[in-house]
């Protein structure tokens, strides 16, 4: 019953603060998701609906917005992708491969991200603010969590159940600690997410003329790094590495934000090397365990996977993550620690061209990353994370699936895909732009606020 009713308020929450403001309504989603983990734990049963119901309030707050006449155009490519990707698993639902609750369950890894998207296309100037104020304070909460749990251990927040056997099995920190999950499903989902909502938070202390929300996401990059080395997952470390190199290579930093930065980037590494729990990326010294790694991730079972199901194996069937109650029912289960051998197991052939033909289609949009405008560093950001995780789908699995981290991916690619975004501004958009000391912009009067 608490679960069902906290389903309800999810929804009810998203629903009124999409009303207000995408970038409100944005922050409520994420915030679901940073507790569903937590929640999903102890709680059980229809918890594990919390993410989907918050979904629905969100998309249906923007359903005027998103059918807005002046995007039509410059959004139609974008439209059809998110109406490919969208439909084809609705009928693949209807197809008799699984049975109709695992396909149903299976519908929320495979499409009901996507339409993200669209909402990340129409993100602006005081949307991205607020979306970053309200990721930099989740990323402190994650991490006031994350510390406890350290200190205190796992079982005082996580109890040991059917929906916790990974978190407790994962025992490979030095000196056989956990991995820490914070409120996350589980510790991948931890350090997956904060690295994801670097582009925003980087974009936004570049960005903002406010000297109290600068300090408060510059507080919030510093949690997400620290987050990363909790959750002590080799692959996020690597994606952070690289977020802070191109931070550095292209973000047009003033003298005292580089010195900020730098001293930041000296803490955690600090930190990071005077804990042996906060070293387990030392790891990726190991030349040969990590081409064994990679070598298994692409070869094992793809091929075998095409021939004997090309047309997939439904929706669930192929590695999606299935509520415990319904794992019995899941006809002739197929797993490979590949997300794109994931599509092909559940969508078959035709899921994965259309994947892989909207992901061509978001590469051949780097364009938008080199237009100037008043968040020109916090998109080129997004579109070179977005690339970057793309890639690690290739060696790991979770990557289009995971609650809030996907959310939070579509959303950027959306961002930074949409023809024609540099020259969306309103107000606020210039009010910063001049803050920056960037050139005067025109907005277009078509897309104009």
């Amino acid at each position: 019953m608490t679960a069902t009713i906290l389903c309800a308020l999810a929804f009810a929450v998203t629903y009124w603060a999409g009303k207000r403001s995408l970038g409100l309504g944005v922050v409520s989603l994420l915030a679901c998701g940073y507790f569903y983990g937590i929640l999903r734990a102890n709680l059980l049963g229809f918890s594990y609906f919390l993410f989907d119901a918050a979904l629905l309030g969100v998309y249906l707050s923007q359903w005027r917005e998103l059918a807005d006449p002046g995007d039509v155009k410059r959004l139609a490519w974008l439209r059809l992708w998110v109406a490919l990707l969208v439909l084809w698993p609705i009928l693949l639902i209807f197809m008799p491969f699984q049975p109709i609750m695992i396909s149903l369950v299976g519908f929320r890894g495979n499409a009901l991200f996507i339409p993200m998207a669209l909402l990340g296309a129409r993100l602006r100037g005081k949307d991205i603010v607020s979306t970053s104020v309200g990721l930099a304070c989740l990323n402190l909460v994650a991490l006031a969590f994350g510390g406890a749990e350290y200190f205190l251990g796992l079982q005082n927040f996580y109890p040991y159940n059917a929906s916790t056997a990974l978190i407790f099995g994962s025992e490979d920190v030095a000196g056989g600690f956990h991995r820490i999950p914070a409120i996350f499903v589980n510790a991948h989902s931890y350090g997956g997410t904060t690295v994801a909502t670097l582009p925003f938070l980087l974009g936004s202390w570049r960005q903002s003329p406010n000297y109290k929300v600068r300090v408060l996401v510059l507080f919030g990059i510093a949690a997400a790094l620290l987050g990363v080395l909790l959750s002590a997952t080799r692959l996020n470390f690597i994606l952070a590495t690289a977020m802070t190199a191109l931070t550095i290579s292209f973000g047009r930093i003033r003298t005292t934000g580089y010195i900020a930065f730098t001293l930041l980037i000296a803490a955690v590494l600090w930190v990071a090397m005077t804990n042996e729990r906060l070293q387990r990326f030392m790891s990726l010294s190991d030349t040969e365990y990590v081409e064994n790694r990679i070598s298994g991730s692409l070869n094992r079972g793809f091929f075998e996977i095409l021939l004997e199901h090309p047309m997939g194996n439904g929706l669930g069937g192929g590695g999606t993550s299935i509520p415990y109650f319904l794992e019995g029912q899941v006809r002739n289960p197929i797993s490979m620690e590949n997300e794109y051998a994931r599509i092909l197991a559940e969508q078959g052939v035709v899921g994965l061209m259309l994947w892989l033909g909207f992901i061509a289609w978001f590469l051949s949009c780097f364009q938008n990353i080199f237009a100037k405008g008043p968040w020109a560093t916090g998109r080129r950001l997004a579109w070179s994370f977005s690339v970057l995780a793309l890639g690690t789908g290739l060696i790991g699995t979770g990557l289009f699936t995971a609650i809030p981290g996907t959310a939070i991916l579509v959303l950027g690619m959306g961002w930074t895909a949409a023809v024609g975004l540099p020259d969306v501004l309103d107000k606020r958009d210039l009010v910063l732009s001049k803050a920056a000391g960037l050139p005067r912009l025109r907005p277009r009067p078509e897309y104009t606020l």
